[in-house]
């Protein structure tokens, strides 16, 4: 009987789950559509789709499509998406449904990353700039750092040697913040701290960091500000494959007018009677400059589903440079993989690497590497060398000069010089992220990354002046430098009233080890093994071998809270240790705080038509930077050799006396800053005032007497203080906007004042960046009250025209008519050291990017000047062309002669000795049309006949204009001086042009494909 009964219960219950799923299946069903954009049609990957009131929700596929179940014919599906209004559509009796999103023209609920989080772009209370993918993809470049030039207001970047294939770039945020340490921001790419640039068309966003309250959380690794970079991630649906190809055809943008051999003969005999024109009538420019050319290809694919996400990608990058035998090949790959473990575990893995590979030319001479007359240089030589000699002698061997310097041919050295730089990077990220209670959750990451770097040269004895004399010389340099980072945080987050409070904590590890090796030879029996044959060599340099080993380990932490939705408070603090400095200074303490004020939340401004955003913003904080020398507290030692009773014998001296007391240079900054938004934000304007005092500079201070007996005087001190203060303007506008048309622009204007405002007893240090050949001691100076770098020289007047000399003025010792003119600043009646000033200033009073967009149906086009005003630039290339003893430039045809002597060039002498004065320093202001493109994005139709889902072709070209009254190649110099040093690391040796390898103007073809 109790059978039946459970029977019978048992076929009641099956009886009503059928008619209840039965009734469910009624009303539940799928539904299918596209989701694309107002602006121009295109699909909408990522857009999050929800049943309003309940947690059923999916998102589109990289095509823009979606399917999602819904309960009942009642349900209203909820679409949104960063950047477009929220949209709302009842399903009733649809099956497909297909939305077109509305750009928001608000873009405050944006969301931004700042240092270990993200925040809403109107919750923002620090200096912080967003960078747009589609601006880093803009054309083609091999450092996404490049494409940031004129993108974001105080930010300032330059390649250290003008279109060098693979020259490294240099990036400073708000100027020069030191002197010795580095100006350098700190990159921090998916959390890794420190890390290189991936490439352009892997990163999904990068923002700046510029004032204290937004870089702190860094500590002393941000006192330079942070760029911080987000690389793409998979999005759930079905795979998405997407290949960019690019091709660019490149060329010299400018050429120096030098004299041919006809005019250079006459110009000899006018110095030297007896000269005798050689047989030939060679242009070095044009033998050595040709047509380049660029290709990068990327290739990625990604997808996933609602528990992973991945995205991976491979490129290749090369460039055939503008000079022969110059180019740069790199491969890099990128995967990232996103997993939701739990409901309260995601795990992530971030892997990267690449292999690049720099067969160069040698450029920017130092002069000073026992190479007679920096003769090691192509570009330099191209303009120096005579033009009347050929490339070939008659006895088949490559000429060298017979007037002035002895140097080898630029031909020669750009056939025969081997300068090769290979690199291997790799770097993994793995996080896991635990949401330990609903409002509180923990990250930890942790970090590897290694850099593997060999340098090689080789001048073969073919090179006669250059290598000839030794039998040729070879070097290698080995670096491998290992990265292990450890980071742990918690993140709690609370509504407490009308507020919302975020409070962070963490503790982070960071450990550098890089070790060196370096040897190299002279005197081949043969040229045939390059430099992997040392061995083979007759003298054998002393090798050389290091290991350093840098750590920090710090505690941080972080308070934002968010009154209202209208007033904003965010409190940082960072403790940070280094080895670098003594012992009892190696911690330090790097506070923050900024407030700001929503004015347009506030019940006046609310409901106002033209005042749609008002945010104030103040900020104040300390950061630090510890970019030295490992080691540089402590004594060291050094070897050296010598020789007793003809034997020569090992020695350890003393090299660098201790300082215990060395310790962080501090940065205290503080930022004002508004943002206004318009007419629904059709205009939105931000402006920023900023003040940086760096105090404790880590200065080299060669003060302490030689007789103490150490080989390195000049040991690092914290002496001294730098100012930097400017104004920064960001305005965005959005002119038109229909269905079919669009009209977008974009301006920045920024500037910056340096000032110098204490240094080692307030004497003036004075540097030199000539070329070493050049034999002067001078070229510019450090003095408090001025700018960092300043030129120094004699202050030009003119022509002597013999007889009295005009008043306030003097010649040089034994000068005679026809010589050039100074001011006689000690009123002694002849030219010395005495009278020699300040007579440049290589930091511009103010630069600018300026884009505009314009959309019509499928097709765009965007234009891109970028330019910079008041910077000089020291034309140290004039210096050598006008010195009598090489070749030069047209006008020295109009030189100084009894019967020609209305002119301002001074008479043709066989050595003008090189002189240091303003009549070399020139106006550096420039703008230029960086970027012009046109772009065609295919039909629907079309795309779908052809089986793909969006094809893309676009022409662009770059560097096409430039406006400037530089006399030059190009006023974008960078010549690093005779230390050798790179101008990107160095804050002082700035503006000067010497050898630098040319800008490159280009036309790029570009094709995008998705599947």
């Amino acid at each position: 009987m109790m059978k039946n009964k459970v029977k019978l219960v048992s076929a009641f219950f099956l009886t009503c789950l059928f008619l209840t799923t039965a009734v469910v299946n009624a009303q539940e069903r799928s539904i299918t559509g596209k989701v694309t954009s107002s602006d121009d049609g295109m699909p909408l990957p990522g857009v999050n789709i929800s049943v309003k009131g309940s947690t059923i929700g999916t998102s589109t596929d990289f095509d823009g499509l979606y399917s999602i179940d819904v309960p009942s014919d009642d349900a209203v599906l909820v679409y949104s998406f960063i950047g477009f209004l929220s949209q709302e559509v009842p399903v009733g009796t649809q099956t497909e449904i297909n939305v077109i999103l509305q750009a928001d023209q608000n873009e405050l609920d944006e969301v931004v990353v700042v240092g270990y989080g993200s925040q809403r772009k109107s919750d923002i209370t620090g200096a912080v700039s967003s960078v747009k993918s589609d601006e880093l993809n803009a054309f083609p470049v091999a450092n996404a750092e490049q494409a940031l030039q004129g993108r974001a207001a105080g930010v300032v970047v330059q390649s250290n040697n003008g279109g060098e294939p693979g020259a490294p770039i240099s990036i400073k945020i708000r100027g020069n913040t030191s002197i010795n340490a580095s100006s350098a921001p700190l990159i921090v790419v998916d959390g890794f701290v420190g890390a290189a640039m991936p490439q352009a068309n892997d990163i999904e966003s990068m923002e700046i960091l510029k004032d204290a309250s937004a870089t702190a959380i860094y500590g002393s690794r941000g006192s330079n500000g942070v760029v911080m970079v987000t690389t793409k991630k998979g999005k759930s649906g079905r795979l998405a494959i997407e290949v960019n190809s690019n091709y660019s055809i490149q060329n010299t943008a400018d050429k120096l007018d030098l004299l041919n051999a006809d005019e250079f003969a006459a110009y000899q005999q006018s110095i030297n009677s007896g000269y005798v024109q050689g047989s030939a009538d060679t242009d070095w420019q044009d033998l050595l400059y040709k047509s380049g050319n660029t290709q990068n290809h990327q290739f990625s694919f990604s997808g996933g589903s609602d528990k992973i996400n991945f995205y991976a990608s491979t490129n290749y990058f090369k460039q055939d440079g503008v000079i022969i035998n110059s180019e740069y090949e790199k491969i890099s790959f990128l995967s990232n993989i996103d997993a939701q473990v739990t409901d309260k575990l995601k795990l992530g893995l971030n892997l990267t690497g690449s292999r690049a590979d720099k067969d160069g030319v040698p450029t920017q001479s130092t002069g000073s590497n026992g190479v007679n007359g920096g003769g090691d240089d192509v570009v330099s030589l191209m303009f120096r060398f005579m033009p009347d000699l050929g490339i070939y002698d008659d006895n088949g061997n490559y000429t060298t000069n017979t007037i002035g310097d002895n140097i080898d041919n630029p031909y020669a050295i750009a056939n025969e010089a081997i300068d090769e730089t290979k690199t291997d990077r790799f770097r993994a990220n793995l996080y896991a992220n635990y949401d330990i209670l609903e409002n509180l959750s923990f990250k930890t990451t942790f970090g590897y990354s290694t850099i593997n770097e060999t340098v090689g040269y080789f001048r073969p004895s073919t090179l006669i002046v250059t290598a000839g004399g030794v039998g040729g010389r070879a070097g290698i340099d080995n670096r491998r430098s290992t990265n292990v980072l450890s980071e742990n945080y918690l993140t709690y987050k609370t509504e407490i009233g009308k507020g919302n409070l975020t409070l962070l904590a963490g503790y982070s590890y960071q450990k550098t080890t890089t070790e060196r090796f370096s040897t190299g030879a002279t005197g081949f029996i043969s040229d045939s093994f390059s430099y992997y044959n040392l061995g083979g060599s007759e003298v054998t340099i002393i090798p050389s071998s290091s290991i350093t080993e840098q750590e920090i380990q710090s505690q941080f932490g972080r308070l934002n809270y968010d009154y209202d939705d209208k007033y904003l408070l965010t409190a940082t603090v960072r403790r940070d240790g280094a080895s670098n400095f003594a012992k009892n200074e190696k911690y330090a303490i790097f506070p923050s705080a900024a407030i700001g004020w929503k004015i347009s939340k506030e019940s006046f401004l609310e409901d106002s038509e033209t005042i749609s955003n008002l945010k104030l913003r103040a900020s104040y904080g300390v950061t630090g930077n510890q970019a030295i020398n490992p080691y540089e507290s402590f004594s060291k030692l050094s070897t050296l050799f010598s020789a007793i009773d003809g034997q020569v014998v090992g020695a350890v001296v003393p090299d660098q006396a201790a300082n215990p007391d060395l310790k962080w240079e501090s940065s205290y900054q503080t930022n004002l800053g508004l943002d206004l938004g318009l007419f629904n934000n059709k205009i939105s304007l931000s402006l920023d005032y900023y003040n940086i005092d760096t105090k404790d500079l880590l200065l080299a201070d060669a003060s302490q007497p030689e007789y103490l007996g150490f080989l390195t005087l000049a040991s690092i001190r914290n002496v001294g203080e730098i100012n930097n203060k400017g104004f920064e303007i960001g305005l965005n506008t959005r002119n038109i906007s229909t269905d079919n048309f669009s009209w977008t622009t974009d301006f920045n204007w920024s500037t910056n004042k340096n000032e110098v405002v204490s240094l080692i007893n307030g004497i003036d240090v004075f540097l030199d960046a000539s070329p070493g050949y050049f034999s002067v001691s001078r070229t510019h100076v450090l003095r408090e009250g001025e700018a960092a770098g300043v030129f120094w020289g004699y202050d030009y007047q003119g022509v002597y025209q013999g007889g009295a000399l005009p008043a306030g003025t003097a010649t040089l010792a034994g000068a005679q008519a026809g010589d050039p003119l100074f001011s006689d600043l000690d009123n002694s009646g002849v030219i010395t050291t005495d009278d020699q000033k300040i007579i440049g200033d290589p930091n511009p009073d103010w630069t600018m990017g300026f884009t505009n967009t314009f959309r019509y149906k499928n097709l765009d086009l965007n234009i891109f000047f970028q330019g910079a005003y008041g910077g000089d630039v020291f034309n140290l290339t004039n210096v050598q062309l006008y010195n009598g003893d090489s070749n030069a430039l047209k006008d020295v045809l109009n030189s100084w002669t009894p019967t020609n002597t209305d002119t301002d060039i001074p008479r043709a002498v066989a050595n003008r000795g090189r002189e240091i004065s303003s009549r070399f320093v020139e106006d550096g202001s420039y703008l230029r049309l960086k970027n012009i493109a046109l772009g065609y994005n295919f039909s629907e139709d079309i795309v779908e006949k052809l089986g793909i889902d969006n094809l893309r072709l676009s022409v662009s070209a770059q560097n096409l204009l430039t406006f400037t009254n530089y006399s030059g190649l190009d006023p974008e110099v960078s010549y690093f001086g005779s230390g050798g040093e790179s101008s990107g690391e160095s804050n002082t040796t700035q503006g000067f042009d010497f050898g630098n390898y040319p800008t490159i103007k280009s036309v790029n073809f570009s094709l995008n494909l998705r599947f």
